[in-house]
């Protein structure tokens, strides 16, 4: 199944928090707003209650949707909402004030508001077997539309899942004044806001969303990237030590991720391998699937994003 890595940053028990978590979200009561809310509730109060190590293990390894989700599934809608929350937390912890909208139609699944100015913001997580991403996948245009007056937008993905060369994703949010931001960017703005104090994060982030506006309009990822990195790398000299040490958590994130999806994927084939030949007829079409899967998730690599300085 691959190399086995000794883990730095993330611990068994960050690995041991995720596994909780996705058998948590995978139990729905039929109504997905009482699921919803009963998420929240209980992953603010483990955040409340265990503080940077929760927020952290979260941020860095929430941008994989679990395999063992069916596609479109209301596990993988509460996951979604998941994620919002998380970010939502991660915005709280620098300063600001969040809130995950109730209503996800037609508006962004969070909205912030910062002492000086305020912005919409939404989480993006991906399969790691997912293989065809384009630009709607990121929302960066519906994300401009739903500012409602606000004079930012920002969108939260997995930076191993953003496209590392030219695309038209970053020529939208360059135009648009949509910052794309990563997991890990918001991990270190996190850690930088708990050690230096909130304010000092909360005027980086708010830094960071006038670099995105000011930018000219580009396609090209290691320009928009190359301007992210410096102005997060430049605030202040601790933030180095931060930088490195969440470049290797997200390295080690695609480790766990990959591990965590490549045993749900051989459970399955067993469990087909061992069908009777007319549960087998009907099960071929999705065991050649599962093949697919897990050669797209041997792919999923580093794409040196986090290196351009």
């Amino acid at each position: 199944m691959g190399f086995i890595m000794e883990l730095q940053i993330l611990t068994k028990e960050d690995i041991a928090r995720r596994s909780r978590w996705i058998d948590k979200i995978a139990q729905i009561s039929g109504n997905f707003g009482l699921d919803s809310e009963r998420l929240e509730k209980t992953l603010s109060s483990e955040i409340n209650i265990e503080g940077m190590a929760s927020l952290l293990a979260h941020l860095r390894l929430c941008g994989a949707i679990p395999e063992r989700y069916e596609h479109d599934s209301v596990e993988e809608k509460l996951y979604s909402k998941y994620t919002d929350i998380v970010i939502s937390k991660a915005f709280d912890a620098v300063g600001c004030r969040a809130f995950v909208l109730k209503e996800r139609a037609n508006a962004a699944d969070v909205e912030c508001f910062c002492d000086s100015y305020s912005f919409v913001a939404d989480s993006k997580a991906f399969r790691l077997s997912r293989t065809a991403k384009n630009q709607k996948d990121f929302k960066v245009q519906a994300l401009d539309n739903w500012k409602h007056g606000k004079p930012f937008a920002m969108l939260v993905c997995p930076v191993y899942q953003l496209p590392a060369h030219a695309s038209q994703i970053y020529q939208q949010a360059t135009t648009r004044a949509v910052c794309i931001f990563t997991y890990t960017h918001l991990a270190v703005l996190v850690r930088y806001g708990n050690e230096a104090g909130d304010s000092k994060a909360s005027a980086l982030l708010y830094q960071i969303f006038h670099t995105v506006r000011a930018m000219n309009p580009v396609r090209d990822a290691s320009l928009y990237w190359q301007t992210i990195n410096r102005v997060l790398l430049s605030a202040a000299d601790k933030i180095g030590d931060l930088w490195r040490e969440e470049k290797i958590a997200s390295v080690e994130s695609i480790y766990v991720a990959r591990n965590e999806s490549l045993a749900f994927l051989a459970s399955e084939r067993e469990r087909i391998m061992k069908l009777s030949r007319e549960e087998a007829i009907e099960e071929v079409l999705r065991l050649r699937k599962i093949e697919n899967k897990i050669r797209a998730i041997h792919s999923v690599n580093d794409n040196g994003l986090l290196d351009l300085t």
